[in-house]
C-alpha cells in the first residue's frame, strides 16, 4: 500500500513547510526545496527532520 494522494496533499515539509511528493520507489516522501527524503515505514510517513535523508 502506498500513501494516499489526499494525505500527500495535506502533508508539508516539517523544515520549510513546502510541498512534498512521493519518490519513484514509493519508499519516501521528497521535499525538493530542502532536498530531503522522509522515509515511509509500515505505510506511515516518518516526518521527523532527524530521520530524513539527503538527496
Amino acid at each position: 500500500m502506498t500513501i494516499d494522494a489526499e494525505l500527500l496533499d495535506i502533508l508539508a515539509c516539517p523544515k520549510c513547510k513546502g510541498k512534498l511528493s512521493l519518490n519513484a520507489e514509493a519508499t519516501g516522501i521528497v521535499c525538493a526545496s530542502c532536498r530531503l527524503v522522509y522515509p515511509i515505514r509500515d505505510d506511515i510517513p516518518v516526518m521527523l527532520i532527524d530521520e530524513a535523508e539527503s538527496l
